[in-house]
C-alpha cells in the first residue's frame, strides 16, 4: 500500500528543523512509526523480537550505543527503555544540531523515570488517527485555515459521502491498517482488535501492574455509552460497579489514568468565558475518545445497528468531528474545548488557535437540526456582545467563525453568517 500523506508530515519537518529531537506520541496504530520512517535516515525498533533483549540490555549498560547511526535516527517505542530519553537529551546537548532523533511512543512520556524532562531539546508532537481527508474520503474543498483567514467567504461545495458512508467510516475508524483489507468485514475488525489489545495487554503495561481486562472493557463501554456528553465520572463508576461491586474510586481512577496515558480516552475540557456567572457555566469535561471507532467497538455495534440508531450515531458523529478538527487545526496549534451552561446554551466545540482566533462549532448530523445549532451559536455571540457592552474595560473577543458541521451533502453560508459544512468537505 502506498504511503498516504498525513497532516503531521509537514509539522514533523518543521520540528526537526528547530529541535535536536522530536517525540511523536499518540494512540497505538495511528501511524506514528510509518510517518516517522518517511523522514528517518536510520531506525532502531525496540519491539523487534529478534533484537529486543539485546537492545534493552544495551540501553541499561550504555544507551549511547543505540543512538549511533545516520540522522535523523528513529527510535521506535522508546518508552520500552526509558533510559534512552536521557541519552537522547545528552546527545542533543553535545551535538548542538537539529534533526538528530525522532522518538515514537504509544503512551504518554513518563518523565518520572527520566532524570530530565527534555525541555528545549526534545519537542513533543501529538498524532491522531486519520481524518477523513487523510483517508481520501473528504473532498477537502473547504480549508479550515483558509476559512479562518477569510471568515466571510460564501461557501459552496458538495460532499461525496452519504450518511451510510459516514457511519461505516466511524465504525472502521481512522486506523491506517483498516484501509488495507479488501472486504468491509476485514476493515471493521481492526477497531475491534484495537479495543481488545488495549484491554487485554496495553492497559496493564501503561499502569505498570496487572489490571483486569473485564473491568477495562466495562469502563470503555460505559464511556462509549456517554460519549460526547458531560456525564461525571461518579456516574460512570456507578454504571461499571453495577456488575462489579468491588471496584473502588481509586482503582477506577487508575484504569482511567492508564487509558488516558494510552491516548484512548481524550476528554474535552470546558471553555469558561466570563459571560455568565461561574455558577451558571458548566465546567465539567465532555467524554471523548481518540477515534469514534473506539466507542463503536466498545459498544459492540456495527454499521447495521447504527443505521437504526441515529441518536446514538449523532454522539459518535460529534466524536468524529472532534478527531478531524484536532488533525486539521494541529498545524495552527489549535486547542479544542466545549461550552455549556445551565440555561441550555451550548457550543459542541470551541476551537481556539494560538494567535487568539477562535470558532464556535455545533455538530449536527441531519439538516433538520441546523437551525437549532445555528441559533445556539448566534445566541452565544449575543451574550458575548452584551458582556462587552457592560464590561468595556475587559472585552471578550468575538468568535472569528461560526460553523455547523453536518453529515449532509451541501456546504453553504447562511444569511446570518453561519457556515454549514459537511464533515466530508473539510481539510486543514
Amino acid at each position: 500500500m502506498d504511503y498516504l500523506k498525513r497532516v503531521i508530515d509537514d509539522q514533523l519537518q518543521d520540528y526537526l528543523d528547530a529541535f535536536g529531537a522530536v517525540n511523536i506520541e499518540g494512540p497505538k496504530w495511528c501511524g506514528k512509526t510509518t510517518s516517522a520512517k518517511q523522514k528517518a535516515a536510520s531506525i532502531i525498533e525496540l519491539q523487534d523480537t529478534d533484537k529486543r533483549d539485546e537492545y534493552l540490555a544495551t540501553a541499561l549498560t550504555k544507551a549511547s550505543l543505540l543512538l549511533e547511526g545516520k540522522t535523523p535516527r528513529l527510535i521506535d517505542e522508546w518508552q520500552d527503555a526509558p533510559t534512552l530519553w536521557d541519552a537522547v537529551r545528552v546527545a542533543c546537548d553535545r551535538r548542538q544540531k537539529p534533526s538528530q532523533f525522532i522518538l515514537t511512543g504509544s503512551a504518554a512520556a513518563d518523565t518520572d523515570e527520566t532524570a530530565h524532562t527534555g525541555t528545549g531539546r526534545i519537542a513533543d508532537l501529538t498524532m491522531y488517527p486519520m481524518s477523513l481527508y487523510e483517508s481520501g474520503e473528504s473532498t477537502g474543498d473547504i480549508s479550515l485555515e483558509a476559512l479562518f483567514d477569510n471568515p466571510k467567504t460564501d461557501l459552496g461545495a458538495r460532499s461525496k459521502m452519504s450518511v451510510e458512508d459516514l457511519i461505516f467510516a466511524a465504525c472502521r475508524g481512522g486506523w491506517p491498517a483498516a484501509l488495507q483489507p479488501k472486504t468491509e468485514r476485514g476493515k471493521l475488525l481492526v477497531a475491534k482488535n484495537y479495543v481488545k489489545t488495549v484491554c487485554d495487554k496495553d492497559i496493564s503495561k501503561a499502569a505498570k501492574e496487572k489490571l483486569d481486562p473485564k473491568i477495562a472493557r466495562a469502563i470503555l463501554r460505559s464511556y462509549a455509552r456517554n460519549v460526547s456528553t458531560m456525564v461525571d465520572k461518579s456516574t460512570i463508576l456507578a454504571d461499571v460497579t453495577a456488575n462489579n461491586d468491588s471496584l473502588s474510586r481509586s482503582t477506577f481512577d487508575k484504569y482511567v489514568a492508564a487509558l488516558e496515558k494510552l491516548f484512548v480516552i481524550q476528554d474535552i475540557g470546558a471553555w469558561n468565558p466570563s459571560i455568565r456567572s461561574k455558577t451558571a457555566i458548566r465546567s465539567g469535561e465532555k467524554r471523548s475518545f481518540c477515534d469514534p471507532s473506539v466507542a463503536v467497538a466498545s459498544l459492540g455495534l456495527g454499521p447495521g445497528q447504527l443505521l437504526t440508531q441515529f441518536k446514538t450515531f449523532g454522539f459518535i458523529f460529534e466524536c468524529m468531528c472532534v478527531r478531524d478538527l484536532k488533525v486539521y487545526s494541529a498545524p495552527l496549534d489549535g486547542e479544542i474545548s466545549h461550552y455549556r451552561d445551565r440555561y441550555g446554551l451550548e457550543a459542541d466545540i470551541v476551537l481556539h488557535l494560538e494567535d487568539g482566533r477562535y470558532a464556535l462549532i455545533e455538530c449536527k448530523l441531519g439538516s433538520a437540526e441546523i437551525d437549532d445549532g445555528a441559533g445556539h451559536l448566534k445566541e452565544l455571540v449575543g451574550l458575548i456582545r452584551k458582556h462587552n457592552e457592560e464590561e468595556k474595560q475587559v472585552p471578550l473577543r468575538e468568535p472569528d467563525l461560526l460553523m455547523v458541521i453536518t453529515g449532509g451533502e451541501y456546504a453553504y453560508t447562511r444569511p446570518d453568517g453561519v457556515h454549514v459544512i459537511p464533515l466530508a468537505c473539510l481539510k486543514g
